[in-house]
């Protein structure tokens, strides 16, 4: 079984306690993860499928995605030091997804145990800030059909679909919400994509050129984070080395 590479320091007791209290919860498109403000006591991973993070803004309630968590990526409180915190965000499933959910106390316990486990968090979280702030200034720098360009291609990294290009269930509305422009532009936009045919479509998915990895900051095309590239399972392998032998807890349809 696949293990996650932040848990390979764990002993094999520690392994086994730690699948023993994950539970594994599965999740269909659009379904409600967790609400903002709702409370929590887990900390989250994506085993498959893809979360988007949205808040609602202050003005007119309208909600905005943020980030996405892909697939080994996770979702964690904005303290350790509480049992149960309030949900700092809300967590939507973009796609139907499987999540290992970790009680907080337990990893917060394995962290003083393990000095390299909190480090490697510490470090997820940091990349996640580093793409905020390059989506911020994305948004209030570029061109709309740049910041859509450079979008579609962030999907097929955090959505691909099987043949190439991004999961087409990633809807308009989702690119709109997270490129900060209108549904009306995004679907403008596409369609002169589509009409110059640099984006095209098959039954899976969505593609796009690879030139849309360049940006309005620089013009090298997207590089991979080759330690994250090593980080991940291969496809369809179980994360954690959790369930099937947690606890599968079944989702309201």
């Amino acid at each position: 079984m696949y293990l996650h590479p932040l848990f390979t320091p764990l002993s094999q007791a520690d392994r086994d306690a730690l699948r023993d209290v994950t539970e594994l919860l599965t999740y269909k498109r659009h379904q409600l993860v967790k609400a903002a403000g709702e409370p929590c006591q887990h900390v989250y991973c994506v085993a498959t499928g893809l979360l988007r993070v949205a808040r609602h803004s202050r003005e007119n309630s309208e909600e905005v995605t943020t980030d996405f968590i892909q697939r080994s990526d996770f979702f964690l409180p904005p303290s350790w030091g509480e049992d149960v915190f309030a949900c700092p965000a809300t967590a939507i499933a973009a796609l139907p997804s499987v999540i290992y959910a970790a009680p907080v106390r337990h990893l917060r316990a394995l962290c003083a145990k393990y000095p390299a486990l909190p480090l490697g968090l510490l470090e997820l979280e940091a990349r996640r800030i580093g793409m905020l702030r390059t989506q911020l200034r994305r948004v209030t720098t570029s061109s709309a059909t740049k910041i859509v360009e450079r979008v579609l291609h962030e999907l097929t990294q955090w959505a691909p679909a099987e043949r190439g290009g991004y999961d087409k269930r990633i809807t308009q509305t989702i690119i709109a919400s997270y490129s900060g422009i209108s549904r009306e532009m995004v679907n403008k936009t596409m369609k002169d994509m589509e009409s110059r045919g640099l984006v095209t479509k098959d039954a899976q998915g969505i593609h796009v050129p690879a030139s849309f990895a360049s940006t309005d900051f620089n013009d090298l095309l997207y590089e991979p984070d080759l330690g994250a590239e090593a980080a991940s399972p291969e496809p369809d392998a179980p994360m954690l080395d959790l369930p099937p032998l947690g606890r599968n807890v079944p989702q309201n349809p």
